[in-house]
Parts: structure tokens; C-alpha cells; sequence
């Protein structure tokens, strides 16, 4: 009997970490070309002159609105709504009532009583459960990522970004643009329609010229503004990005956003798997990696595991409080970077291709991802001392590189190791050929690789 709900799912696998092993899903999707030109040059375009992104495909954007927005945002919140509102932005966080994360999206504040939560839709999921289920007045509205759209898209999302980025759109605007604060919006016309703009560049300090804008509107005006963009670029090396390049600039500004959402597990939480569907992405997508536990709970994050210690706000209640207060005073992992080492990283490429019967598991040049989410152990003399998450090759760096979640005795400089493939020869998973585990030297950073 097909399952309908991923409560019922998880009854029928038996085991949540199981499930999400064996799931056959590979990376997540990314519906526009890899390529435009070739990913390193397009790597180092938003370094060196200018790169635009199209995301108008690949985020699914969910619209609330009404007189309740505020309470919802609230209660389902880690964050401080007091001042939101029109052409605000956050980094929304939403944990579980144990204090985990169960996901982090961008919050645009399009009205004072609308807002738009963008990425994956597991935060859009967890607000309109309790939408639906907690009496608030707001409606929702979905827009879909394009695969699964039947309807077509509500809105265009282009993202400059690179030292020439302001020129073009100032050029593609006919004039100088009013600095938008960091985390905040802004709007001006481009080919005779109102743009709406984004400035969440990580590159921008306070007072500091823009390095970069998101860029937004309805659809319909999608095509003239990324024309009058694209003419605007030509005399300042502008590159279009694919979906390659992409990957490694989320990589670069360090956000880990594809992680195990805490929903699994706990009586609490029983209501939320019994309301979304069995294919929802959180029922379908899959963990791959050499970090092996049958307790799903192991593979959960907190705040603090992301670098997110310092959203939560403790003046107003919201689900996870509680847990989050006790846990504020404890030990704490914490994300760096860890730059892999060459020597290592080319033996084993060599031993995927050349390797024989005993070959390495397959590296992917620029994108190391074989699962949604990866969970690699992390060793330190041999012992467990957290996990690598996300592995990309980038132009900008030379070098392969990986985000990482580590105890916080481990200092900056330290030479780990990476396990690298799965137990057993591998899991089930398509994307995952048979192969023999092995070690690849990496060194602790704190702080990205690439120099802002």
C-alpha cells in the first residue's frame, strides 16, 4: 500500500535514517543549464567583473498574507519581528520544541501584512501547517519550483553580484541607484517596468558600496528586464551563471542550507508528519555520505551548529524556546571550512577512474554532491569530531573545499581527516556506484577560503 502522508511512510520504512539513506533522490534539482559559457570562468566572474544567476526556477516562493502575518512569523520564528515589514528581509530560522533546526529560508517583506518565504519548501511547509492547523488569518499561496509548476512561475529572480555588478544595473536602470541597506529592499525600473531589489551581497559592509543586488518581479516582465541586463553587461564582463557556479558561490559565502530537517522524530511533531505528503521533499530527498547512525535524531543541527547562535530572540514566545534557553550555555559545535588536500583529492580521482575493483567513490568536478544532503564523518586522530557537508571544487579557490560542522575544541589550522564514500561499498542510492571508503586530508578554516 502506497503511502500518503510521511508519517505513514516512515511507519512502513521502519527507520527515518534508513529511509532517507536508501531514498533514490539524488542532488537536489537545479532546472536551468549547468553551464552558460563554462563554470570556471563563470566562478570567477562574481570575483573579477560580474555574474548574473537566473533562480526564477529552482526556490519555491510561498506567499502569506493577512492580518496575522506578524503572529505567524512569531510563533513559528526564532527571530525579532518588531520592526518587520515592508522591504525588510530576515534570515528566517524555525526550530523544532526540542530546539532543533528544521529549516532557514529568506523572509521578504513585500507589504505590511505580506511576506514571501523563499528556498527550499521546507520552511513554506512548516508555516502553512500551522496555517491551517493554528487559526490564523492569512492566506497562502504557492509558487512552486518550476518542475513541479503546472501553472508557470509568479515571479522572475535574477542575482548580480561582482565588482562591475552595480554598474550594469545602474547602466540597464539609465541612472544612479539609492544604496539599499544590507538585508533590506529597495526598488527602481529597468526596461520600463518596477524592479524590486534585494541587497543581501556578504560582501557588504555598512556605508560600503553594493558589490550586488537580487533582483525581482512578475514573471511576465522577466524576459525585457534579463535583456536589458544582458545588453547593459556586455561592456563590463558580465557572465551568466550556470547552475555549476552557482553551488560554488553558496559554498564560498558559507550557508549550509540543505540539512536534515529535525521533523522525524518526537510525539509533537507526529501532527506535521501526518499532514505532509509522503513525496514531499522532506519524504523523498536523501542523505548520502560516510556518517552512518540509525538514530536520525544524530543527524539534527542546532542554531549554533550553522552559526544561526545569535538569531534566536528571546522576547517574544515561539515554538523551541524553551529548549533553545537550556541549551544556550552548553557546548557547542560550530561551521568552518575545510580546505581539502590536493595530493590527496587527486589519488583519489585517479582511483574513481582508474581504480579497478577497488576503486574510490566517484569525485565530481566542480560539485562533489551525490545526495541531497551529505553527512561525511570528520576525524581527528582517529576520533569523531563532526561532519562534512557540502564538497565543491571553485576556480576562485584552486582547490577543493568542503562546509563542516565540528566540535569547537578544533582549532583553526588543524589537519583532519575526510572519510570519503559510503560503508559497505555504498548504499543502494542510483548515484552511487560500488567503491571502497578511504581518507582525504583537509585543514581547518574559520573563515571562507576565498578573500572579500
Amino acid at each position: 500500500m502506497t503511502a500518503t502522508s510521511l508519517e505513514e511512510k516512515i511507519r512502513q520504512a521502519g527507520n527515518p535514517a534508513q529511509m532517507l539513506r536508501h531514498s533514490s533522490m539524488g542532488p537536489y534539482p537545479f532546472p536551468y543549464p549547468s553551464e552558460h559559457s563554462n563554470w570556471r570562468d563563470e566562478q570567477e566572474a562574481w570575483k573579477k567583473t560580474a555574474v548574473l544567476f537566473d533562480q526564477s526556477n529552482h526556490m519555491t516562493d510561498v506567499y502569506f498574507k493577512g492580518p496575522d502575518v506578524k503572529r505567524l512569523l512569531s510563533d513559528t520564528g526564532v527571530n525579532n519581528f518588531t520592526n518587520f515589514g515592508r522591504d525588510k528581509a530576515k534570515q528566517y530560522i524555525a526550530v523544532n520544541y526540542d530546539g532543533y533546526m528544521i529549516g532557514d529560508a529568506v523572509l521578504f517583506g513585500l507589504e505590511e501584512d505580506e511576506v514571501s518565504v523563499v528556498g527550499l519548501s521546507v520552511c513554506g511547509n512548516w508555516m502553512q501547517f500551522h496555517v491551517e492547523k493554528g487559526g490564523y488569518d492569512v492566506e497562502v499561496i504557492r509558487d512552486e519550483m518550476s518542475l513541479l509548476n503546472r501553472t508557470g512561475r509568479r515571479t522572475y529572480r535574477y542575482e548580480i553580484a561582482g565588482p562591475n555588478a552595480m554598474k550594469i544595473i545602474e547602466k540597464a536602470h539609465g541612472g544612479p541607484i539609492e544604496h539599499i541597506k544590507f538585508f533590506n529592499m529597495g526598488s527602481f525600473t529597468i526596461a520600463g517596468s518596477t524592479v524590486r531589489a534585494l541587497n543581501h551581497t556578504m560582501a557588504d559592509l555598512p556605508g560600503a558600496p553594493m558589490t550586488g543586488l537580487e533582483l525581482f518581479g512578475p514573471a511576465q516582465h522577466g524576459k525585457a528586464v534579463l535583456d536589458a541586463l544582458l545588453s547593459a553587461g556586455e561592456e563590463f564582463g558580465l557572465r551568466r551563471g550556470g547552475f555549476l557556479a552557482y553551488a560554488s558561490t553558496i559554498a564560498e559565502s558559507g550557508w549550509l542550507g540543505q540539512y536534515v530537517p529535525a521533523i522525524y522524530t518526537g510525539a509533537k511533531m507526529k501532527a506535521y508528519r501526518e499532514w505532509l505528503p509522503a513525496e514531499s521533499l522532506e519524504g523523498i530527498q536523501s542523505v548520502g555520505g560516510s556518517f552512518v547512525s540509525k538514530n536520525i535524531d544524530d543527524y539534527y543541527f542546532t542554531p549554533w551548529d550553522l552559526g544561526y547562535g545569535n538569531m534566536p530572540k528571546y522576547d517574544h514566545d515561539f515554538i523551541g524556546r524553551s529548549a533553545l534557553e537550556k541549551m544556550a550555555n552548553q557546548p557547542h559545535r560550530r561551521k568552518v571550512w575545510l580546505r581539502w588536500n590536493d595530493e590527496d583529492v587527486a589519488r583519489v580521482i585517479a582511483s574513481s577512474l582508474f581504480g579497478g575493483d577497488r576503486r574510490a567513490k566517484y569525485l565530481a568536478v566542480p560539485w562533489g554532491t551525490y545526495a541531497t544532503m551529505t553527512y561525511d564523518k570528520v576525524l581527528l586522530k582517529d576520533r569523531l569530531v563532526g561532519v562534512s557537508a557540502f564538497t565543491m571544487y571553485t576556480a576562485n579557490v584552486r582547490s577543493f573545499y568542503s562546509l563542516a560542522v565540528v566540535n569547537e575544541d578544533v582549532a583553526e589550522g588543524t589537519e583532519v581527516a575526510i572519510v570519503w564514500g559510503e560503508e559497505d561499498g555504498g548504499t543502494p542510492k542510483p548515484t552511487v556506484e560500488r567503491h571502497t571508503q578511504t581518507e582525504i586530508r583537509a585543514t581547518v578554516r574559520l573563515r571562507s577560503p576565498v578573500s572579500r
